[in-house]
């Protein structure tokens, strides 16, 4: 590994927030994953995936790398496989997020983009593409983040003892996004290793089938999933939120213009989640949540008026505007 430490994720920070909620008896905190080399907590998994395959000899410089993605995974696994020699293909559908296929070319990526197929079923259609690629490419591989034990493994190892670090072993609460749901179950993992008291909420989109949830059209990358994927058999989060998503982008809006923290749709989710439960959570509180990836890649899309108006049909500025009133009353 490069001793400077180039190839790997890093600590990131877990800062407490003070103005997202008005709600001063309970201490919320926020772990700043947006901030990974590749802008995302994905850049775990994508290291874990991709070790796990060096160090067993199946992948080695000049060797290729296949992946299903909407958009996170692929850029961390295109910065993975750049910095090693290895060459990357993502496979993406038509809601891929434009900016982020944009970075995975920009690292040397090959995108296949995989039109809509009749079913609607788009994560299947990738899925399928995936296969066909091996197929044709012999000595090449899939990390199958759906399924791969190194998808949780890696937020076993890292992501929740930094935050139960961060928090002096003291959290009550952790909301997690999910589409893979390989970071919930890496949490829920060590959570029950350790013996904790940490309830684990998952956060997931209106219309993805996680958790026995229905099958509805989803315009937002990187949150829910269209079928089933073998680790969210193992996943058993202690609540779950399926979020519209109109709700995601109040969210976004309102993290970013209360904290100054500029994060994706699936981070947004899990502020909308947040308020929702906030009136049933104990005074004293401490809950905390990931800020899943950055919001660069969605200013064509959450932080865009005309977008949020032609694609979800609402208004995206419901929370700005009132925030801006509260203020100038101030």
């Amino acid at each position: 590994m490069d001793s400077v430490g180039t190839l790997e994720p890093f600590n990131s920070p877990t800062v407490r927030l003070e103005r997202l909620f008005d709600a001063p008896e309970i201490q919320v905190f926020a772990k700043l994953d947006s901030l990974q080399l590749s802008g995302s907590t994905k850049e775990r998994t994508a290291g874990s995936l991709v070790n796990a395959f060096i160090s067993s000899g199946q992948l080695k410089a000049g060797g290729m790398v296949i992946e299903s993605t909407s958009g996170n995974l692929g850029i961390a696994l295109a910065r993975q496989c750049v910095v090693r020699g290895i060459k990357f293909v993502a496979v993406v559908d038509e809601n891929a997020n434009k900016s982020a296929v944009d970075i995975m070319r920009a690292y040397g990526a090959h995108v296949e983009l995989v039109l809509d197929p009749a079913d609607g079923n788009k994560l299947a259609a990738r899925r399928r593409k995936v296969q066909q690629l091996l197929a044709e490419n012999p000595g090449a591989v899939t990390t199958n983040q759906y399924g791969s034990p190194h998808n949780p493994a890696a937020h076993f190892s890292s992501t929740m003892p930094e935050i139960m670090e961060a928090l002096d072993g003291r959290l009550d609460m952790l909301f997690v996004a999910t589409s893979t749901t390989g970071t919930i179950l890496g949490c829920q993992n060590y959570v029950r290793d350790h013996g904790l008291a940490t309830k684990l909420i998952a956060v997931d989109a209106m219309g993805s089938v996680l958790f026995g949830g229905e099958s509805g059209n989803r315009r937002l990358p990187g949150l829910g999933a269209g079928i089933v994927p073998e680790l969210s058999l193992q996943a058993e989060p202690d609540r779950v939120f399926r979020i519209p998503e109109i709700d995601m982008v109040h969210g976004c809006r309102k993290l970013a213009r209360s904290e100054g923290i500029l994060a994706g749709a699936s981070t947004g989710a899990i502020v909308a989640a947040m308020g929702q439960m906030l009136p049933e959570i104990p005074s004293g509180s401490r809950i905390a949540f990931l800020v899943h990836d950055s919001g660069v890649p969605y200013l064509h899309s959450v932080y865009n008026e005309e977008w949020v108006r032609e694609n979800l049909g609402e208004e995206p500025e419901a929370f700005g505007d009132a925030l801006l009133e509260d203020q100038a009353a101030q």
